[in-house]
């Protein structure tokens, strides 16, 4: 059965970072492209960052490019996502997923994670 199960969220000021984790078992976690997919409140699901399967492909949507960091330690099966320079909208409940990608970009997201709630407050 694939587990993904998150951490690192909580309550961070503008300009502030964070560092998201997301374990994973159930399946070969390096033989999988990964997701961050996030929701905001009253808001449908997006996509933040894909990461394929041996980090060599890496994409983030605009909104997050500059400020967030995809990586991946395929050793010890665990998702990352480092956040610098938060900014209210970055408020959501963060997921990890397994992914899908055409021409680069991440289109299925099979598996996903409860999530972590992320808050920036001032």
């Amino acid at each position: 059965e694939v587990q993904l199960v998150e951490s690192g969220g909580g309550l961070v000021q503008p300009g502030g970072s964070l560092r998201l984790s997301c374990a994973a078992s159930g399946f070969t976690f390096g033989s999988f492209d990964m997701s961050w997919v996030r929701q905001a409140p009253g808001e449908g699901p997006e996509w933040v960052s894909f990461i394929n399967s041996n980090s060599g492909s890496i994409i983030y949507r605009d909104s997050v490019t500059g400020r967030f960091t995809i990586s991946r330690d395929n050793a010890k099966n665990t998702l990352f996502l480092k956040m610098n320079s938060m900014d209210a909208e970055d408020t959501a409940i963060d997921c990890g997923t397994t992914a899908h990608s055409e021409y680069g970009y991440p289109t299925v997201f099979p598996s996903w994670g409860k999530g972590t709630q992320v808050t920036v407050y001032s």
